[in-house]
């Protein structure tokens, strides 16, 4: 029986993909259909010899390898607001980044896959457009505690009263009782407002902040147009 030839690289040993220019590390040898084969950089992927080539030996162009660190700034799960889109809360559901290079100009960009809260609408919007109001740990609790009910948008339709509506027009009963749904709403939104005043002055925690100013919106838009949602 034959001897079997020792391997050309070893394990640790800095070599060059020849088809590629690209430079790595061997990470494992393996012997596979009577020929050594290696893996590189611990890679899915098996070289054969004649792929690599010592980079002490190499004189051929080395491609250089960008190593790009990106730094986000929201996650999955997320509460943010975009501008533009008013006191309207969005949950980040995706994020990606696009990478541009040009000749003389390179950039990152990191795009973010949002759903409305109200009514799942979706959206992608940059980094610079967003306002973070609750991480993804507190989200849920934050929009439980704002009474999401009453800031989702959603007109409820009044109940109807034969009785009353044997006295006063359809129309006549519909605005009095849209008033004092606005007026309950409002009530409401001061409430909360006024908790969280009092939880930010105490501990001066952002989260508290943040929820004040999405209040002020709502009832500023509220003020303004009637309690209808503009975007």
């Amino acid at each position: 029986m034959a001897k079997r030839k020792k391997p050309k690289y070893k394990i640790g040993d800095t070599v060059v993909i020849t088809i590629y220019g690209t430079v790595g590390r061997v990470t494992d040898v393996k012997w596979l259909d009577g020929k050594y084969v290696y893996e590189v950089n611990k890679s899915d992927g098996l070289f054969i010899e004649e792929a690599l080539q010592l980079l002490s030996e190499y004189d051929g162009t080395i491609m250089e390898q960008e190593q790009i660190d990106i730094e986000y700034k929201f996650f999955i799960g997320d509460l943010v607001q975009v501008a533009g889109y008013g006191a309207d809360l969005f949950k980040v559901v995706g994020f990606r980044t696009e990478i541009w290079r040009y000749k003389d100009d390179a950039w990152e960009d990191v795009i973010y896959e949002l759903s409305r809260v109200s009514d799942g609408e979706w959206l992608e919007a940059g980094e610079e457009e967003l306002t973070l109001v609750a991480d993804a740990e507190s989200a849920d609790t934050f929009i439980q505690k704002l009474g999401l009910l009453y800031l989702v948008n959603k007109q409820e339709k009044p109940t109807k009263n034969p009785n009353l509506q044997n006295m006063v027009r359809k129309s006549e009963f519909e605005e009095i009782e849209r008033k004092k749904e606005k007026k309950e709403l409002i009530d409401n939104l001061l409430d909360i407002f006024n908790d969280y005043r009092i939880l930010y002055e105490l501990f001066h925690d952002q989260e508290y902040y943040q929820v004040m100013r999405v209040i002020l919106r709502k009832l500023e838009s509220l003020v303004s147009n009637d309690g209808k949602s503009h975007v």
